[in-house]
C-alpha cells in the first residue's frame, strides 16, 4: 500500500522531492526496493504531523506536504490542490482539502472526518461526528481527507506544540492547529479517496483498484499493453 501512495505522490505535477518518513524498517525497505526515498525516524512521535517534522527539519524548502500512508486512492490532483493556497498566498500557514460529502453512510461514519467550514474556506472544526447537526436547511456538507500542506516553518513550529483536549479525543491532529488558535484553509477537490483504517476498507480499496487496473490495460494500445 505504501508503495502505492509513494507513486501517486510522484505523479503530481510540481512536487521537487518525495521522501517516506517512517519508524519501520520495512516499510523503508518497501519503498527503496521500487527506488523511492524513505527516511528513517523517531518511534517516539505521537503523529504523523511530528514525524513528518522530523524529517522536514532537515530539508531546505518552504512547503510541505504531509501525504498519510494509509490513502491509497489519493488523486495527485488532490496533492496539487493542498499546494496550491500555500503558493499563491503567503498568509496560509496550513491547508488541506476536502469535498461535498453526499451519502449518509459516509456521513454517520466516524472513519469519515467531516469539516465545517467559513465563507473564506477556512476550516472551523473538524469531526468523527456527522457536523454539522442537520436541524434546518441543510447547508453543504464537507468530507476531509487526511492531507495536509504546511509552511515549514509552520510545521517545525506545530510539533513542538503539546497535544491538546479535542486533538486527543477525537484522535485527530489538525485539530491542535485550531485549538492553538492557527487557521487551516481547506480546497476543494473533486476527487475522492478512501483512508484505510478497517479490514472492509482495505478489501473495498483492492476491488478499486483492480477496476482501475483493467480498465486502464482495455484504453491501452496492444503495445502498451504488452509491456504492461
Amino acid at each position: 500500500m505504501i508503495v502505492h501512495v509513494y507513486r501517486r505522490a510522484l505523479a503530481t505535477t510540481g512536487v521537487d522531492a518525495v521522501i517516506v518518513a517512517t519508524d519501520d524498517e520495512r516499510v523503508a525497505k518497501a519503498v527503496e526496493a521500487c527506488g523511492g526515498r524513505a527516511e528513517m525516524t523517531s518511534r517516539a512521535h505521537r503523529t504523523g504531523t511530528e514525524r513528518v517534522a522530523e524529517v522536514a527539519a532537515r530539508l531546505d524548502c518552504e512547503i510541505v506536504i504531509n501525504v498519510q500512508g494509509d490513502e491509497p486512492m489519493i488523486h495527485p490532483e488532490m496533492i496539487s490542490a493542498t499546494i496550491a493556497p500555500l503558493a499563491r498566498d503567503h498568509a496560509v500557514q496550513m491547508s488541506t482539502v476536502c469535498r461535498p460529502l453526499t451519502e449518509q453512510d459516509d456521513y454517520l461514519n466516524p472513519n469519515v472526518v467531516k469539516v465545517v467550514r467559513d465563507n473564506r474556506g477556512m476550516a472551523l472544526y473538524f469531526s468523527r461526528s456527522p457536523i454539522p447537526h442537520l436541524r434546518g436547511p441543510q447547508p453543504t456538507l464537507w468530507k476531509h481527507f487526511g492531507l495536509y500542506g504546511y509552511r515549514r516553518e509552520f510545521l517545525l513550529r506545530l510539533a513542538e506544540l503539546p497535544q491538546t483536549p479535542l486533538e486527543q479525543a477525537e484522535s485527530l491532529e489538525q485539530l491542535r492547529a485550531l485549538e492553538h488558535g492557527f487557521g487551516i484553509y481547506t480546497a476543494v477537490t473533486e476527487h475522492d479517496s478512501i483512508g484505510v483504517d478497517t479490514a472492509e476498507d482495505l478489501d473495498r480499496v483492492r476491488r478499486l483498484i483492480g477496476t482501475r487496473a483493467r480498465q486502464e490495460a482495455v484504453h491501452a494500445g496492444p503495445g502498451d499493453r504488452a509491456q504492461t
